[in-house]
């Protein structure tokens, strides 16, 4: 199998794990095993992160986040004809998804419900004729057909606040090419890229901190929380890069550091040791300013939380949507933070 195909396949396993933020428990079983296996320390801490530790056997301590979390919708209120209306969850919109089957995490079961749009035979007297022709359609728009009673929906323990996510079978990713395709590649291709270079990586000289960070789509919760008790000298947060005319990014191997977002600058002399090490690695290297944007790393720098930052990432259509990524560029990723876990942080 080549590693393009086995990369794939750990992509899929992780799509699979349905994780909306705050709700995590499916992706973190699957990560502390993985890890276990892989002979590699780690556990969850108070905020939901998964933290697997490299030690150092020197000085410094880098700290390397993927968000596991992933976007949706919550539920808002439980009708009493078993429908159930939504709000979003991250920075989700319905018309992505479409109509079509979800599934409702309930405390006690998951049930399937109908995201529903309402019929398009209809006229100006509808409240969503809009939507066929001006509005977009928004998550107070929508609404969940579960065709329950509400004595079923309770016994299920779907309530206000329950995760509302598309349908594992919608899931599955689909191999393009040299690409992959689904849902949530934002972020779990950024997870997959973590399990690949906690195999790589052996005694490094500083500590390195591989961080499965909870609740970055919701204000980056666990790298915050991470970064106030656990002082780091730089944290370097895996992302998407957003393929977009606005933006100079094109879709081929080549990952991407970014100057600046929607949070603040990034640290000039961190992105530059990552430069440095994608050149050792043979690996080209694109250079972006993203607006709508914000990732572990800039947030915790913003917040005071780490001196250096940086975000390493590899470009994606469709961002947040049906995303489209070539595999070369993730795997490229991969590369270039095993070259840069080589140096000694105590010099940089």
């Amino acid at each position: 199998m080549d590693r393009d195909s086995e990369l794939f396949d750990l992509i899929g396993d992780l799509i699979m794990c349905h994780s909306p933020s705050g709700v995590e428990a499916r992706i973190d079983a699957f990560l502390l095993q993985r890890l276990s296996e892989l002979g590699i320390e780690a556990a969850l801490d108070a905020a939901g992160n998964v933290v697997a530790r490299i030690p150092g056997s020197g000085a410094g301590k880098l700290a390397i986040t993927a968000h596991k979390d992933e976007i949706g919708a919550s539920v808002s209120t439980v009708g009493d004809d078993g429908r159930l209306r939504l709000r979003a969850l991250g920075s989700s919109f319905p018309w992505v998804y479409g109509e079509g089957i979800v599934d409702i995490l309930g405390d006690n079961e998951t049930i399937q419900g109908v995201l529903s749009f309402g019929s398009r035979h209809i006229t100006r007297a509808s409240p969503q004729y809009p939507q066929q022709e001006t509005a977009p359609v928004k998550w107070s728009d929508v609404w969940v057909e579960t065709k329950c009673s509400c004595d079923d929906i309770a016994k299920a323990g779907v309530r206000p606040g329950s995760r509302v996510l598309v349908a594992r079978h919608r899931k599955a990713p689909y191999r393009l090419g040299d690409h992959i395709a689904g849902y949530t590649l934002d972020n779990k291709a950024s997870v997959a890229v973590l399990i690949e270079l906690a195999k790589r990586i052996r005694n490094p000289v500083s500590e390195i901190c591989l961080v499965f960070s909870s609740m970055e789509e919701v204000g980056a919760c666990g790298a915050l929380y991470f970064t106030r008790n656990e002082p780091v000298d730089a944290i370097i947060a895996l992302e998407i890069a957003p393929l977009s005319d606005e933006y100079d990014i094109v879709d081929g191997p080549d990952p991407v550091i970014y100057a600046q977002d929607g949070y603040g600058l990034y640290h000039e002399g961190l992105n530059g040791r990552i430069a440095a090490a994608a050149a050792r690695a043979g690996v080209g290297l694109q250079r972006s300013v993203v607006h709508d944007f914000g990732s572990d790393a800039s947030i915790v720098m913003r917040n005071g939380h780490a001196p250096r930052g940086a975000c390493l990432a590899f470009p994606t259509q469709n961002t947040h949507g049906y995303e489209i990524a070539r595999l070369a560029a993730i795997g490229n990723c991969v590369a270039v933070l095993d070259e840069l876990c080589k140096g000694d942080l105590s010099q940089w």
